[in-house]
């Protein structure tokens, strides 16, 4: 990497307020390179607004988010986030992706091979000439994780991007995330699905009600959770 990783990212006592509730509640944690990373928690434990906080999409009421990596400084444009419902350009599949190469000032040649490179991968080909707003829910999220990859992201943020997809389309995506993954790129994700969590978690943080409970390797987490919190979530 040619100025060095963005990496780790670190999060210091971080707080965030919202109509005078505190809904991230004094939260420290580091994420580094390597595994892939699951934010778990039950419904309004934080998830979606800790993934939000790392991007820099929200700004914390309080505490720090620093990306501490020697290529730190631009981290901005090095990270992406995919979200539940992706927003898809009034265009075709590959001029989607073809507008966040053009953002980033990719050459035109380098546009079209990454776009075919990106559409075979994700198994959208078929696709490309399609306007992206009539594709299924699981083609557009494909299409999203395609658009995102293609900028070469050396973190991705992925919030519930299974949420609302049927079986077939939640495997196709994870398969996505996988491929995204053995590339090189950081994966950092949030689910409530703990089959998903078992599949795709290398490292499990577990929130609840704002708070960190538990930051551990997946499977030390699903043999024997530390806290009661945990266990309870994972019993359903």
């Amino acid at each position: 990497m040619a100025n060095g990783t963005i990496l780790p990212l670190r999060l210091e006592s971080v707080c965030y307020d919202a109509a005078g509730k505190r809904l991230i509640d004094v939260l420290s944690l580091s994420l580094s390179s390597g595994p892939r990373t699951v934010i778990l928690g039950p419904n309004g434990a934080g998830k979606s607004l800790t993934l939000r906080l790392c991007h820099g999409l929200l700004a914390p009421t309080a505490g720090a988010v620093r990306w501490l990596g020697p290529g730190g400084a631009e981290a901005a444009r090095r990270q992406a986030m995919v979200f539940q419902r992706p927003v898809m350009l009034r265009r075709s599949a590959a001029a989607n992706i073809d507008y966040a190469l053009k953002l980033r000032r990719i050459p035109y040649a380098r546009r079209v091979a990454r776009i075919r490179e990106m559409l075979e991968e994700t198994g959208l080909t078929p696709l490309a000439s399609h306007a992206a707003r009539h594709l299924s829910i699981g083609e557009q999220q494909g299409l999203a994780l395609s658009r995102a990859w293609a900028t070469a992201p050396e973190v991705l943020f992925l919030d519930e991007p299974t949420a609302s997809l049927d079986p077939a389309a939640t495997r196709a995506v994870e398969e996505i995330i996988s491929a995204i993954d053995l590339s090189g790129t950081k994966i950092i994700m949030t689910t409530h699905d703990l089959g998903q969590a078992r599949r795709l978690a290398d490292e499990i943080v577990f929130l609840h009600r704002g708070r960190l409970m538990e930051q551990r390797p997946a499977a030390e987490f699903f043999a024997s959770p530390a806290t009661t919190e945990a266990a309870a979530f994972i019993e359903g």
